[in-house]
């Protein structure tokens, strides 16, 4: 869904505010019937809700919903990853703030079981079982083997 082109750009100027179909077509600079395509299939979605705001002629903004907003931490990722890697010596275009106190915030993947937190390196995916359990591992994040993270576990794992 959301690795159509334009979707994430979108959605992104949705978060910062630009909600109308006129504010996306001069912001984002895509054709007209391509940004209606991509709304429309974004509200069959349930990412966007079409939201009314003047009757004369008719006129609709595009609202996120809940679904949509749990986007945010994809798009913060990828922001903050930008930042870190191109933005260069500069500031960056745009921060995330914690809404409450104004802060910088960072994103942090935490086991739920231990509760700590998990560095990138030591993210790894697995496919799941028809029970939804966890499947021998494949590889992690930087590449190694299975066999390598095999011999990385501990014993009686």
């Amino acid at each position: 869904m959301v690795g159509e082109r334009w979707t994430l750009l979108i959605i992104r100027n949705a978060m910062v505010g630009d909600c109308r179909f006129d504010a996306f077509l001069s912001n984002l600079g895509l054709a007209r019937n391509v940004l209606a395509q991509r709304l429309n299939t974004l509200v069959e979605a349930g990412i966007f809700e079409r939201v009314p705001y003047k009757y004369r002629p008719l006129r609709h903004e595009y609202r996120l919903t809940a679904r949509g907003r749990e986007l945010a931490p994809v798009l913060t990722a990828l922001m903050q990853w930008g930042d870190k890697h191109f933005a260069g010596d500069g500031q960056p275009e745009r921060v995330t703030v914690h809404a409450t106190c104004d802060h910088p915030v960072d994103l942090v993947v935490v086991c739920p079981s231990c509760g700590g937190p998990v560095p990138a390196d030591e993210v790894a995916t697995r496919p799941t079982t028809p029970s939804g359990s966890a499947a021998a591992p494949t590889a992690t994040m930087d590449g190694d083997s299975p066999a390598a993270l095999a011999a990385a576990l501990p014993t009686g794992s």
